[in-house]
């Protein structure tokens, strides 16, 4: 079998390079049709919505803000594993690891913490692959209707912990408790 008979999508087709006629070369039809397709849109009905009075429904798979959870006791649950990183395909995520101390105990509930954790907003496609591969379900993409804020410098687009992690009483209240990963666990 020669190389060129092999397709591996199955798809693959034959190319003729016929003559056109003289109407396809003038592109009298293809203009003809163009047309016709712009008339019909120009006399719909377009959807508008009038934004400060009204706001858009948003989709039910929606991905919004990003948080740091923490746990029933108020510790963070990131362990800086890097997994979330990894996983990014926007690269927008870098962490630095550091252990705890002993007066750190009731921060951090594992001996590896994140000293360092931050997402490049200007970076990130909000796809969920994070959220989907933390080990720990230490980082959600909530359903918050909260925007990145316009600003003008670069720097103010990287969210650190500061942004990111939820307040100790937010974590103690179960504040965020209802959230679940994009992904579903029971098929695991």
């Amino acid at each position: 079998m020669a190389i060129e008979n092999i397709s591996l999508s199955g798809r693959k087709t034959a190319v003729s390079n016929k003559e056109m006629t003289f109407w396809e070369r003038l592109y009298f039809i293809a203009i003809i049709k163009g047309m016709m397709i712009t008339i019909k849109h120009f006399f719909s009905r377009k959807v508008t919505v009038q934004y400060p009075e009204q706001k858009r429904e948003y989709s039910p798979v929606y991905r919004g803000q990003h948080v740091l959870m923490r746990d029933e006791e108020g510790r963070e649950r990131c362990t800086a594993c890097g997994l979330c990183a990894l996983a990014c395909p926007a690269e927008a995520i870098t962490m630095k690891a550091a252990e705890r101390t002993k007066e750190e105990m009731n921060l951090y509930r594992e001996e590896k913490y994140a000293a360092i954790y931050e997402i490049n907003m200007l970076r990130c496609i909000f796809c969920g692959l994070c959220e989907e591969a933390c080990p720990k379900d230490a980082i959600y993409l909530t359903k918050s209707q909260k925007h990145v804020k316009p600003d003008v410098t670069r720097q103010s687009f990287i969210y650190g912990k500061d942004k990111l992690v939820i307040s100790v009483e937010d974590g103690k209240s179960g504040k965020y408790a209802g959230l679940k990963p994009i992904q579903n666990k029971e098929l695991n």
